[in-house]
């Protein structure tokens, strides 16, 4: 089997060397190049034709948002960035980069090597697979018939890989007339509240990274938190709540879509719409078809208009999926969806 050959850009000497050193040990990976800023960057994907790129968003000369946006129409490929602690992350996102790693800071060296074999060396592979061409979006509002306000109804959504794009896609079709949405999307601890806020700002409903005793309501969107906290839907006094509690991973995620949706299906069971966007592996595939199997209307991504059509087929493949529709169509197929219900 070829290997993954992956192009490293960072401005650290030090960092760039770790990345080099730590990714050289894997044997599906070759490091091809190693660039400083986007000028050397750009002379290396001409010269050696990366499978992959690693990417730091702070670079000299030109940021690396800016240079995502000028490279991916002339030489689109899989891109991870791997970002500090901010929200310009989602702007790389948005520009076309595949999937992100937050950046840890170079204090503890075998910590620092074990994020890199662990938790990078995996975005890696799994973006090597990623469909460039899925990236492109339309630009445009979906336009629906509106839907019932209705407190017995809720919206389920889980996406990993390419899922802050996508979820964008559905969210910003959502009106203030959607019941109410919860959504776990594969993210690192500290990006989901600044990712909440960036949608709340963009799209009509409200949206807000979950706690526990958030009410699910109509016109809002909880996003359930990185780090190591699975959420779940309860009905407390007759009104859906989430709970986010402490948990050991689930499918290798926490919080973990199989969770979500198992507890909608408990909760809400024919009073639902499960979704399942993008990702790679089976994550939620057992909780949409115990949503299906509960009564609930289950929707997936369309493999044409998936990144990684991972978590999509996994739950098609065992029947968890009635109806699979094109990302930009998943909006108002939902809204058709609940005035049927």
């Amino acid at each position: 089997m070829r290997s993954i050959k992956v192009l490293v850009v960072d401005d650290s000497l030090v960092f760039r060397e770790l990345l080099i050193q730590n990714l050289s040990r894997d044997p599906a990976i070759t490091v091809v190049a190693a660039a400083r800023d986007p000028y050397e960057a750009r002379d290396a994907i001409i010269r050696h034709k990366p499978d992959v790129m690693t990417l730091d968003v702070e670079l000299p000369r030109m940021n690396g948002i800016e240079f995502l946006r000028k490279l991916m129409p002339q030489y689109p490929l899989p891109v991870v960035v791997i970002s500090a602690l901010s929200d310009k992350v989602f702007d790389a996102m948005n520009a076309g980069a595949v999937d992100f790693v937050g950046k840890p800071a170079i204090t503890n060296r075998a910590q620092l090597e074990d994020f890199i074999r662990n938790e990078l060396l995996v975005k890696i592979k799994i973006a090597s697979t990623a469909k460039i061409g899925n990236i492109k979006k339309k630009v445009y509002t979906p336009q629906h018939p509106g839907a019932p306000a209705n407190s017995n109804l809720l919206v389920a959504i889980g996406a990993s890989t390419g899922g802050t794009e996508a979820i964008f896609e559905v969210v910003k079709g959502f009106g203030t007339d959607i019941p109410g949405v919860v959504i776990v999307q594969h993210m690192p601890p500290g990006f989901t509240g600044m990712y909440a806020k960036r949608l709340n700002d963009q799209c009509r409903v409200r949206v807000k990274e979950a706690q526990t005793g958030d009410q699910v309501r109509p016109g809002h969107v909880l996003i359930a938190p990185g780090g190591d906290q699975h959420m779940r839907v309860v009905k407390v006094n007759g009104v859906y709540q989430v709970e986010c509690r402490n948990g050991p991973r689930v499918n290798g995620h926490c919080p973990s879509v199989d969770v979500l949706f198992e507890s909608v299906a408990k909760t809400a069971k024919k009073d639902a719409v499960g979704i399942i966007l993008t990702g790679m592996g089976g994550d939620g595939a057992k909780g949409l078809l115990a949503m299906r199997n509960a009564g609930a209307h289950t929707i997936g991504q369309d493999e044409s208009t998936c990144i990684v059509y991972g978590m999509p087929k996994v739950a098609y493949d065992i029947g968890a999926v009635q109806q699979q529709v094109k990302l930009s169509d998943i909006a108002a197929r939902t809204y058709m969806i609940l005035n049927k219900m």
